[in-house]
């Protein structure tokens, strides 16, 4: 009898443990690639280039927390891509110079685990962090800095000229291309390594039943068609694909020249509420809902859709440690805040 019994629990057990690998074998199957454990690894990802020093990370940071690269000499990256709040700023429609609305009422993605994107802004107009961070700096909207603005204030500190020779040399040309790649280094190196990670590197427990069981109803209702990859997204696909879109009225944001519009990540998408483009949903199972219908031409039940949210939460990453800098003082030279 006690024979019996062990060898009917050992079948569980092998069960359970079959049942574990394999929904992470379909995961990776289906397209889903962990983040690396290996730093080696890892640093080949979000370093192609070989640009990454200490010296060039914490002088990008202080630019990314850096008010006065901003016209107003009051909004920073860090104001629509908030690092204590999932890397964005919590609000439909991005708000920037002058309090002013993103006029096309585009909502403000991630910055988190933006290293691997295919390409950056919902359009996917630019090719790389680095060249992204050009973008929201001029834009009228936004921080509505001119280049020679933004590189006057940088050159009238002469801590940050110290700083920039410290990071690429002494004969640096500190120009508004390297104030804005050095923002994008820095960048590079919000990456979260989560549960779901950990899950697909090997280790079993790192998921509750109920997570994998919402992870494989995600594969299995087509999401990861777009939600693919280590970023769980940042390609450019058809949005929307095969049904309305039911917020299509809010904002004059159609895509690209092809109607393509950048997938987000979903990665730490627990925090990072409203949803879509636009920012017209706040509720993560409704979004999912919507998704099916618009993207996949199906009605997610309730039920599926509470067990997709379910696996989500493992997509809660670990964010890397800031500390906010201390910025050097302007000067006389420094050009003064501007807000018309």
């Amino acid at each position: 009898m006690k024979i019996i019994k062990f060898i009917g629990m050992s079948l569980v057990t092998s069960s359970l443990l079959f049942g574990a690998t394999s929904v992470a074998n379909k995961a990776k199957n289906a397209g889903l690639k962990a983040i690396p454990t290996d730093k080696a690894a890892l640093t080949k990802l979000i370093d192609p280039n070989k640009t990454i020093t200490p010296e060039k990370v914490e002088l990008g940071k202080k630019l990314y927390f850096e008010p006065r690269l901003s016209k107003s000499g009051i909004i920073s990256c860090n104001t629509c891509h908030n690092l204590g709040l999932g890397g964005v700023d919590g609000v439909p429609a991005a708000v920037g110079h002058n309090w002013t609305a993103n006029p096309h009422h585009l909502n403000s993605p991630t910055v988190y685990n933006a290293v691997f994107f295919a390409a950056q802004f919902w359009d996917g107009r630019s090719p790389d962090l680095e060249n992204q961070a050009q973008g929201p700096m001029q834009a009228a909207p936004e921080m509505a800095a001119p280049p020679a603005l933004v590189v006057e204030r940088i050159n009238s500190i002469p801590a940050y000229v110290d700083e920039f020779k410290t990071a690429y040399g002494k004969d640096v040309k500190i120009d508004f291309k390297t104030i804005t790649q050095t923002i994008g280094i820095y960048e590079r190196t919000l990456v979260t390594p989560s549960r779901f990670d950990d899950y697909l590197n090997g280790k079993e427990e790192a998921l509750s039943d109920a997570e994998k069981a919402g992870l494989s109803t995600f594969i299995d209702k087509g999401c990861t068609s777009c939600h693919t990859g280590i970023a769980l997204g940042g390609t450019m696909q058809p949005f929307p694909a095969v049904g309305k879109f039911k917020y299509a009225n809010i904002g004059d944001f159609k895509g690209d020249k092809n109607g393509m519009v950048k997938t987000p990540t979903l990665r730490n998408i627990t925090e990072t509420a409203p949803y879509f483009h636009n920012g017209t949903e706040w509720n993560l199972k409704e979004a999912v809902k919507i998704m099916g219908e618009t993207q996949l031409g199906m009605k997610i039940s309730d039920e599926d859709a509470a067990k997709i949210v379910t696996f989500f939460g493992a997509l809660k990453g670990k964010k890397p440690e800031v500390t906010y800098p201390q910025l050097p003082e302007s000067t006389l030279k420094t050009p003064k805040p501007d807000f018309k």
